[in-house]
Formats: C-alpha cells, sequence, structure tokens
C-alpha cells in the first residue's frame, strides 16, 4: 500500500551467528527490494558475529554496529534509534523467528491509523516452560493493575513506531531486555496512539532465548519505576490506606477496650499520612515532567 523508504529495520543481536548466517542474506534481500534500510547492531557478541557482518560490505540502505562490550538488549536498539534517520523504525529479533512479511503489514497499518507504534501481538508462540508463562503472565497482569493498558502481547520484540517519539522516549527506557514492555508503557503513559496487530512466529532453528528468571524480576522492577514516574499516586495511596487500614484494624479493639492508642496504632497511622504526602509530592513532579514533555 505504502512504500517503505521511510522505514529503517533495527536488529540487535547478541551471539547469533548461526542465525544469522540464515536470517541476514533474507533481511538484506528484503530490504534492497523494498528500499528500506537495514541497521544490525552487534552487542559485543563473542561468537563469530563480528567476523561474519565484516563480510558483508556496508551500503546506503545497510550499516552496522558494533559494541565492543555487551550492553543489553534495550541498548543495542537505542544505538540503532540514535543513527536512525527516517519518519518510522520498526525492531526484529536477530534469532529469525519474526516473519518479514509482517514488516510491510505493520507499517501499512501504522500509517493507515496514523498510529504511534504498533505492537506485533504473537499469534502462534509457546512459551518455553512453565516458568516463563507464570513470568510473563504475572508482568503483563501487574501491568494493567497499575495502569491502563490496552495492547496484551507487552514484550514482543516486533513494533513499528514513530522514530521522532522513540528519540524522545529512549532516556526513559532501561538498557536490558525489559525494554520491550517499558517502551510500550512508555508510548501509552504519554496519550500516543498504540495498536496491537496479528503476526506470525516462526520456530528458532538455533540457539535459545537467554531470558530468565532474572529478566522478569527486571521487568517488575522497571514497570513499578515507569508507574512511580508517570502516575505515583497509584503506588502510594494503596500503600498509605494499606498502613491506615491495618492500624485501623489494630488500634480500634483495643481503643473500645479502654486501652488507649498504642505506639503501634500511631506508627500505622504516622506511616499512611507520610506515604500519602510522598504521593502527592511524587504527582506533582510527575506533572512538571509531563508538561516538560509536551513543550519539547
Amino acid at each position: 500500500m505504502y512504500d517503505m523508504e521511510q522505514l529503517t529495520l533495527i536488529v540487535p543481536a547478541f551471539n547469533e551467528a548461526p542465525a544469522l548466517k540464515d536470517f541476514l542474506p533474507k533481511l538484506l534481500s528484503y530490504c534492497h527490494d523494498n528500499k528500506c534500510n537495514l541497521i544490525l547492531v552487534n552487542d559485543g557478541s563473542t561468537d563469530e558475529s563480528r567476523s561474519l557482518l565484516k563480510e558483508i560490505e556496508p551500503s546506503g540502505y545497510f550499516s552496522v554496529i558494533h559494541h565492543k562490550l555487551n550492553r543489553g538488549y534495550g541498548a543495542a536498539i537505542k544505538s540503532g534509534l540514535v543513527t536512525c534517520t527516517t519518519e518510522y523504525v520498526i525492531t526484529l529479533d536477530a534469532d529469525g523467528q519474526h516473519s518479514l512479511e509482517d514488516v510491510k503489514k505493520l507499517y501499512d497499518l501504522i500509517r493507515l491509523r496514523d498510529a504511534d507504534m504498533v505492537v506485533g501481538q504473537r499469534q502462534n508462540m509457546k512459551s518455553g516452560s512453565v516458568y516463563r508463562r507464570i513470568g510473563k503472565w504475572f508482568i503483563r497482569n501487574l501491568a494493567r493493575i497499575l495502569m491502563t493498558v490496552p495492547i496484551r502481547d507487552l514484550n514482543s520484540g516486533m513494533k513499528i513506531y514513530r522514530t521522532e517519539l522513540a528519540k524522545r522516549y529512549i532516556h526513559l527506557a532501561p538498557d536490558t531486555m525489559s525494554f520491550s514492555d517499558i517502551f510500550t508503557l512508555i508510548f501509552i503513559n504519554n496519550r500516543n496512539l498504540v495498536l496491537e496487530e496479528p503476526i506470525h512466529i516462526q520456530k528458532r532453528k538455533t540457539g535459545k532465548s537467554t531470558i530468565g528468571i532474572e529478566t522478569a524480576f527486571q521487568t517488575i522492577m522497571e514497570v513499578i519505576n515507569i508507574v512511580i514516574l508517570f502516575s505515583p499516586m497509584k503506588i502510594f495511596l494503596p500503600l498509605s490506606l494499606l498502613c491506615l487500614l491495618i492500624a485501623a484494624i489494630w488500634g480500634i479493639p483495643l481503643l473500645i477496650m479502654g486501652r488507649g492508642v498504642t505506639i503501634g496504632t500511631l506508627l500505622g497511622v504516622i506511616l499512611g499520612m507520610l506515604l500519602f504526602l510522598l504521593g502527592l509530592i511524587a504527582e506533582q513532579l510527575s506533572q512538571i515532567r509531563r508538561n516538560q514533555y509536551k513543550t519539547h
């Protein structure tokens, strides 16, 4: 529907040499045929990725960024975003699981709907273990409890978004694997139009995923950080009310029995009030940040 000259594909890669041998030629051919750009970020790989990439001559549409050390999935995408000059950018994983046919599909949708981000919702993906399924379920529902999230597949690695907005928000996003989840939440919380579109996932042919319990823990902490950044009262108000409720449950029966107000009750009330006041201060700071984004 639309020409793809205003699209850049960013592919972060860390120790994915076996997959790149098969996937990279397809990427190069696709970008050449569709006149879109390709930025591959070698994130400090210790396998033969660097030598493999050196064999390919850079061109007008293809470039490579090498990190001397492994900085993280998010940092690799950030490096690609900084050098991107097109209106739109789409991220793909280097393991070859994403179908290139979906690139055009997401690109057409973001332009047709004048959206700011389109998330590729994986339809036929099977989680590797029970722990990963539980972790994804917990993170997804935690995000929905703490904020309004219309997107189901938060951590999908295939997303397309406006480059201008992405560059504006990258300093808020982490350098770790939780980048995918958090970047989507940043767009949503900044009241940008974020859509979701089904995509096809192919079975990984080589290697294995590096996502584990540590990644899940990092993502949970980053979700909480983002909520505090944009809507701090959603964290502080429930904690404040919980302290006041515990203090009331503990103190009222003792007060009725004529034993007066205990130290524990007073501490609960004071802590609840302090949390509420901290929430108000954080809310004011959050409002200042939001106004700064609007002026920029």
